[in-house]
């Protein structure tokens, strides 16, 4: 008989087991705690059917759950090890700075809110591309490096959301609404000479933060990009705006569930957040001067050049 200390095996075991009904209901709990991770992931890196009312995502989670239920009933007798555990490996993930209790919460509360208020995906209208206006000027005016420019950045960055707390792996993309909330708060447009297409430096709109849709383009790409954000302009029919990268679907989860409920409650309540997909499946949020918050509604659907400023 093997022996522990003076408790042999059998007397072990029943120390740990814990009695009836609480052994269902720590193993109910666990299982939560076990779903939720999971279901994240998976929702994350699988390609789900859309069904209506979000019944695929629904139906997966409690396959899961079911799933997981028989597990750990099969192994309740080690429920509290299990328990144990769990909360060690969290509690890793916490103290490395991988992933912790707090990140399964920011996790779960952007994706159950992005599957409530879901942003909506612009449908890309490409007539054949054309070379993109001007494009030698604008990438001059593009003065990111000028120090007054990067002065104003940080001014911006220092005036709104310095506070915001939970978004560490978006901080780039914090500061750079942070930009954009400066800038189109206090953009007035002018237009160019009757006749004429000027394109303004950065540092000339700077001065007056005035300006028409290319000048003011060029100054937010220029904000953006000193602060090591990555943004791209987007040529329609008569107009030019910025869009920012936002990364993929996952990070949309987060920046969508940051500008609808922390950073612009108020411009975007009821509003829907529009993004672009590029080819490579990267999301773009528009940052158009007509824009009361990052992802508001675009002037004109068909593009005919768009020309990325990493």
């Amino acid at each position: 008989m093997i022996k522990i200390g003076n408790l042999t095996y059998q007397q072990l075991r029943e120390k740990f087991r814990i009695k009836s009904p609480w052994d269902m209901i720590i193993i109910f709990i666990l299982n939560i705690l076990i779903t939720i991770p999971i279901f994240i992931i998976l929702h994350h890196n699988l390609i789900l059917l859309e069904w209506a009312h979000y019944a695929d995502r629904v139906l997966m989670f409690i396959v899961i759950l079911v799933a997981i239920q028989l597990i750990l009933r099969a192994m309740r007798r080690v429920t509290l090890i299990s328990v144990i555990l769990y909360l060690l490996f969290l509690l890793f993930g916490t103290v490395s700075g991988k992933y912790s209790f707090q990140r399964v919460f920011e996790d779960y509360r952007s994706m159950m809110y992005t599957m409530d208020e879901n942003p909506y995906p612009q449908d890309i209208i490409i007539t054949k591309l054309l070379p993109f206006p001007n494009k030698s000027k604008i990438l001059d005016a593009v003065e990111y490096q000028n120090p007054k420019i990067r002065n104003f950045a940080i001014m911006a960055i220092n005036k709104n959301f310095k506070d915001v707390k939970g978004y560490y792996d978006y901080y780039i993309i914090i500061q750079s609404f942070a930009i954009f909330k400066e800038i189109n708060s206090r953009w007035n447009y002018v237009s160019d000479p009757k006749g004429h297409d000027y394109i303004a430096k950065a540092t000339e709109s700077l001065q007056y933060l005035s300006g028409d849709c290319d000048d003011h383009s060029v100054f937010m790409a220029a904000c953006i990009k000193s602060i090591g954000g990555t943004t791209r302009l987007i040529h329609t029919k008569g107009h030019i705006y910025p869009e920012l990268l936002i990364g993929t679907k996952k990070d949309l989860e987060h920046i969508n569930y940051a500008i609808k409920k922390v950073l612009f409650v108020k411009e975007s309540k009821n509003k829907p957040i529009n993004y672009h997909i590029d080819e490579r499946g990267n999301v773009w949020l528009n940052l158009d001067y007509t824009a009361k918050y990052p992802g508001g509604p675009f002037m004109n659907e068909e593009i005919l050049g768009a020309l990325t400023l990493d």
